[in-house]
């Protein structure tokens, strides 16, 4: 693998990762009631997250490597500490890198110190990943603008992230639960019914997502394509994976639609019945559907960011 396909890579990881470590506990915070947020409601333990921080930070610390390496045109074997000292001491990104690590290692010890107090765990965790998450929007084009348009962008593409935290965690959240339907067992209704009330509750979250996702996404075309150049989108690598990269979006907002207005009302008046099986076999493979357009989203977002956008004029 060469050196800008291991920083794609690496981005893509990074990405998913830490929309995981701060969408997952917001997702156990707003969708599990009492008891079900001490056990994490089967979707995940605390170790879980502490495990995704760990992954986080060794993934920042190499993809801080390979930015690096690739600043200085040398491999990373070679690199030099002066060239490592002056990205994270001399740069945003450097710091960005340094505020992410600090976090991420701070859900280390909360993940065991609040295990008694569920409610405080998932939000102080989410805070924490909220924080390691938006500081990837320094590591973005959102950071090389100056001025009052630099800050519009680099806020639009802190909220653009965090938006996207919320759905990514809500559907591995999803995934988790329904596919532990599948388990038969004394408490099969009961794993159905919860399921069934983590798809009703995300319907608000993730409309609200949506909505922020789309507007920060305008927002970001508008500095980084710019109006004059949306014609000859189809004519650069750039602009081809964005018009990709919206074509996806697309389909997993229609996808998103159809499980909150067909397949989730379908569980809910299925629930008890014989039909609640089908139900939920139905609404799981359209999440997985909806997950798997969401990675290729991802990776898509590694790859652009790699790359010189049309306003840029490069």
């Amino acid at each position: 693998m060469d050196s800008a396909a291991a920083l794609i890579a690496v981005r893509f990881a990074l990405y998913l990762d830490l929309m995981l470590v701060f969408g997952l506990p917001l997702f156990c915070l707003y969708t599990l009631r009492g008891a079900e947020r001490r056990a994490g409601g089967n979707v995940m333990s605390s170790r879980v997250v502490v495990g995704l921080a760990l992954a986080g930070v060794a993934l920042s610390v190499l993809g801080l490597l390979l930015l690096a390496a690739a600043m200085s045109d040398v491999p990373v074997l070679q690199l030099d500490r002066e060239t490592l000292g002056a990205l994270l001491d001399g740069t945003a990104i450097g710091t960005a890198g340094k505020v992410r690590v600090a976090a991420l290692l701070a859900a280390l010890p909360i993940g065991f110190w609040l295990r008694s107090r569920p409610s405080a765990l998932w939000a102080t965790l989410s805070c924490l990943g909220a924080i390691a998450l938006g500081s990837l929007a320094w590591t973005g084009h959102g950071a090389a603008d100056e001025g009052a348009i630099g800050q519009i962008h680099l806020t639009a593409d802190i909220v653009h992230l965090l938006a996207a935290g919320v759905w990514i965690g809500a559907l591995a959240g999803l995934l988790t639960l329904l596919s532990r339907v599948r388990v038969s067992s004394d408490d099969r209704q009961e794993r159905m019914a919860l399921a069934h009330r983590a798809l009703a509750g995300f319907s608000t979250a993730g409309t609200l997502a949506v909505g922020l996702i789309i507007l920060t996404g305008l927002v970001n075309s508008w500095v980084l394509v710019g109006v004059g150049n949306i014609a000859s989108l189809p004519g650069s690598l750039y602009g081809r994976l964005l018009i990709l990269k919206l074509l996806i979006f697309v389909g997993m907002l229609g996808l998103a639609g159809w499980n909150r207005f067909r397949l989730t009302p379908a569980v809910e008046a299925s629930l008890g019945t014989s039909d609640a099986t089908a139900a939920m076999q139905s609404i799981r493979w359209s999440v997985a559907l909806e997950s798997t357009l969401a990675l290729s989203v991802l990776g898509l977002v590694a790859w652009l960011g790699t790359l010189a956008p049309p306003a840029s004029g490069s």
